[in-house]
């Protein structure tokens, strides 16, 4: 989704050109950081477990 892919450029530091702490996050979504924390989570075991993560675990061994 949409939302949980900004919340990784944004915790990453890819977009805006520095890392961001949950709550700045949170304060840019209108959620709180532990909402931001949830959505980072499935964001990133969707990636570990879905097609991308598969490739790029194969492109990392």
């Amino acid at each position: 989704p949409p939302r949980d892919a900004k919340v990784l450029r944004l915790y990453f530091g890819l977009e805006g050109g520095r890392e961001h702490t949950l709550e700045e996050i949170g304060s840019l979504l209108g959620v709180t950081r532990e909402r931001v924390r949830q959505l980072r989570d499935r964001a990133l075991k969707r990636l570990r477990e879905g097609d991308v993560g598969r490739a790029l675990g194969s492109f990392a061994a």
